[in-house]
Parts: structure tokens; C-alpha cells; sequence
């Protein structure tokens, strides 16, 4: 049992200080929403890949074309790992895209990339759950908070030897993909998009919580591709998140990749975003 400290006669006044935004995002870059939906009206599909249930595949995706990820023949969730196509270092920051945008995504929100290049990598243009908005549990939808789901947390818990959740799925995706040893793969293999994913913290003890997620066959995440991207997305083990992972007894489905190019000189004036502008020095 967890013993605290007694109450300090000022704690109600040290409760009720009112919180500040870390970051406030009103100057970052805005995505030209408009220019992407005149884009995306006239794209061509180009590539789909099917991603089977407890099972991870990668894709590619050209600065430029979008892709969107959509759940068929079930409510299945999804794990999201996005690399820089000519550049494995360069990959999915979860920690600042939840600094700068929130717990959860949806249109208009970016997915940024690590240090040093902190730059958008893919934003957000379409998303069928939109709606769903914060429930009552304060759960909601596409979050970046939860980590993915793993063997060597699962072997801690449980003491399972249990291969097919994402972590190991997406390993196994890249490894295939890049012509690297699993050993290798596994480095590279980062926080995620949780797509699809209902998610939030609990309000008595703030711990990380899942619920079944609202995603039916047909609905779907759309992104534009900010710069050339590696992606792979892994059909979590625990298919819609109702009850439980690292296992084989949820009810899972496959999920589709689509990728679509523009039509030439759609995109006219649009560039692919620079790294960040940050000199290096660190004071030296």
C-alpha cells in the first residue's frame, strides 16, 4: 500500500493553479488542406497492400501521393511505424506529436519526425471517426500515448513467449522489407500510431486504459506523404482492443493500404518540408 505524505495546509490552492499549454501549436507551419483535397480529387490508386490479422506488412509512399488505411470484414486496429524512405534515422516521433497536437489525431494533424529533423512526414486529410470525438471515459480515437503492444512486456506480465504482437510483427515486416537480420529491424522499430485505437487515461489512478473501438468495416485514415516514406502497420493480436492482446483470443481482421498518386502539377507550389532549422551548435 502506497503510504503519502500528510496534506500541507496550502494543498487546495497549490491544486487549483491553473494549467499552462506546453506548446502551443498556433505557430506551426498549417498544412494546406485545400491544396490536398484538389490533389487527392483527381489521384490515381498506384499500390495496396492487405495486412493480415496478427501479421505486419510495409508499404511505400512517394512525398506527395497519400495513403489510406481501412479496416475490412471487422473492427480491427492497427499499429502505425513510419520511416524516412532513403533514411531508417529518421522516423516517427510519438513523444512530440502528442506535445504539439494531443493524446489523439485526426484531420489536420501531423506525424512528425524524431531529432534532429523534427519536420512533418504525413498529415492527416481524411478520418471517418472524426465524430467520435471524447467519450465520457475520456477515451478517444488514433492515439499517440500507447506505446504498442510487445513480448517482452506481455513475458513480464504473464510470462508468455507470445511472437505476433506488434512490436515482434513489425520487426519481422521491416526485417523482410529492408534485407536487414531481425536484430537490426528491431532497433528501428519506434513508438506508434495506434489507428483506429479507442483509447485515454483513467481518472482515479491515470492509467493508460483501451475499449472497443468504434472503427467499422469501411471506415478509414487518409494521409498525404510530406517526404518520401517507409511505412508498416501491424493487425494487432488484440483485434478491436475490447478485452485483451498478447494473445491469440480476440477476433481479428485484416486491414488494406491503399496509396494514390496526384495527377501532374496538382500540387503546383507545394514543397516537400526542409528539416529543422535548429543550427546544431547546443551552445558550443
Amino acid at each position: 500500500m502506497t503510504e503519502h505524505t500528510p496534506e500541507p495546509d496550502d494543498a487546495a490552492a497549490r491544486r487549483a493553479m491553473v494549467p499552462v499549454i506546453c506548446y502551443p501549436n498556433e505557430t506551426l507551419p498549417a498544412p494546406d488542406l485545400a491544396l490536398y483535397a484538389r490533389a487527392r480529387e483527381g489521384a490515381a490508386k498506384i499500390d495496396e497492400v492487405i495486412v493480415p490479422p496478427r501479421e505486419a506488412a510495409c508499404f511505400r509512399v512517394a512525398a506527395g501521393q497519400f495513403f489510406r488505411i481501412t479496416s475490412i470484414d471487422g473492427p480491427q486496429v492497427g499499429d502505425l511505424n513510419l520511416w524516412n524512405a532513403n533514411d531508417l534515422g529518421e522516423r516517427f516521433y510519438s513523444g512530440k506529436t502528442r506535445a504539439l497536437h494531443g493524446t489523439h489525431l485526426t484531420t489536420g494533424e501531423r506525424m512528425w519526425s524524431s531529432f534532429p529533423h523534427l519536420r512533418p512526414m504525413a498529415t492527416i486529410t481524411g478520418d471517418t471517426l472524426g465524430w467520435y470525438g471524447m467519450d465520457e471515459f475520456g477515451g478517444s480515437v488514433h492515439d499517440v500515448i500507447g506505446t504498442r503492444c510487445d513480448p517482452y512486456t506481455g513475458n513480464l506480465l504473464s510470462g508468455a513467449q507470445y511472437h505476433h504482437c506488434c512490436h515482434s510483427n513489425l520487426t519481422r515486416a521491416l526485417a523482410d522489407e529492408a534485407g536487414i537480420s531481425l536484430q537490426e529491424a528491431e532497433g528501428h522499430v519506434h513508438d506508434v500510431l495506434n489507428v483506429f485505437m479507442c483509447t485515454g487515461f483513467t481518472r482515479d489512478t491515470g492509467q493508460y486504459f483501451m475499449k472497443a473501438s468504434p472503427v467499422r468495416p469501411g471506415d478509414y485514415l487518409e494521409f498525404f506523404a510530406e517526404i518520401d516514406l517507409l511505412g508498416a502497420l501491424s493487425a494487432c493480436p488484440g483485434g478491436d482492443c475490447s478485452a485483451e492482446h498478447t494473445s491469440d483470443a480476440a477476433a481479428c481482421f485484416p486491414l488494406r493500404v491503399e496509396v494514390f498518386a496526384p495527377q501532374e502539377a496538382a500540387l503546383a507550389g507545394w514543397e516537400s518540408p526542409p528539416v529543422n532549422g535548429y543550427d546544431g551548435s547546443h551552445g558550443r
